[in-house]
């Protein structure tokens, strides 16, 4: 495994992280402890020590799964989550965004990951009214003083926020990390996001590396999801035009005898700008997968430290 510097501090964390939104069951599948136990074991053994959750994957569940199978040794994993949401049933979420109400967020994800302490808590891709909310900061600053969270970050979601980012805005709150959708098909985060946080020492967690799993090499135009996965409600003009780009890709860009997900795992880190790719995984064997990419990515990262 390699490891990067996490935004100005002395932390290192692994540029495999694992993506936990599919333990909340919105992906086809719910999970139990032990399958998530096998997939954080196979953490271990790779050496990955990132894991990403949030509030809302499934009301809680997929924090209190996390929470379980890490809580032995706690304090090799950087752990980060989010706030602002509170799931509402399949894909849908009620907005909550006062300093009150993350709060209590924040105590409930402490609950539920069994640890009195968040290494990266972020803003879960609000709107501006929601961001523009200095108390709101005001008592994160707070929590940060009290040792409850170690760090803040910014999750970005539209493509609105992408083009419009100003690192100075997100430094302003003292956030040190930014969250934002980056693959081989969606690369608008280059642009301006990028080049910013580069400027700023931002982090850079890369969400969505495998483009909802097309970047796979497993799914071909006329795809189908089954029900409870939240890829069905994209729409078949969607679907149709991300698995033509995916096969596109495979047969012009990933050499020969190449895994596909592996190889779009580390395109995405030979971007000098990205500290962390945080994909899912349903199993151990993906995640292994997922780890492999590490090897692949060409060790020219300045922040980069090979580890045996």
């Amino acid at each position: 495994m390699k490891y990067r510097r996490f935004s100005h501090k002395n932390i290192r964390v692994s540029v495999i992280g694992l993506g936990t939104w599919q333990f909340g069951g919105e992906w086809g599948q719910d999970y139990t402890q032990g399958g998530v136990d096998s997939i954080v074991e196979s953490c271990r053994d790779t050496g990955i020590n990132l894991i990403d959750t949030a509030e809302c994957y499934g009301d809680g569940v997929s924090e209190c799964l996390v929470g379980k199978a890490i809580a032995r040794d706690r304090g090799k994993w950087f752990l980060a989550t989010k706030f602002g949401h509170r799931y509402n049933g399949f894909f849908q979420r009620d907005q909550l965004w006062s300093a009150d109400d993350v709060r209590k967020q924040l105590e409930r994800s402490l609950k539920n990951l069994q640890t009195d302490y968040i290494d990266l808590y972020q803003f879960h891709s609000g709107d501006d009214e929601a961001f523009d909310n200095d108390e709101l900061w005001a008592m994160l600053s707070r929590q940060v003083e009290a040792g409850k969270i170690r760090q803040i970050g910014v999750s970005l979601t539209s493509r609105a926020e992408v083009r419009d980012f100003q690192a100075a805005r997100v430094a302003g709150v003292g956030a040190e990390a930014v969250q934002v959708v980056y693959s081989r098909m969606d690369v608008g985060a280059e642009e301006i996001v990028f080049p910013a946080c580069l400027k700023d020492n931002l982090a850079v967690l890369a969400r969505v590396p495998l483009a909802s799993g097309f970047l796979t090499g497993k799914y071909a135009p006329g795809v189908t999801f089954p029900e409870g996965d939240y890829r069905g409600s994209l729409g078949r003009e969607k679907l149709d035009a991300m698995a033509e780009e995916a096969v596109r890709i495979k047969e012009t860009e990933v050499p020969p005898g190449t895994p596909m997900a592996a190889w779009a795992l580390a395109w995405c880190l030979k971007n000098e700008a990205v500290t962390c790719v945080i994909p899912g995984a349903r199993n151990a064997d993906q995640l292994r997968a997922n780890a492999a990419a590490a090897e692949m990515a060409e060790d020219s990262h300045h922040l980069a430290i090979q580890v045996d």
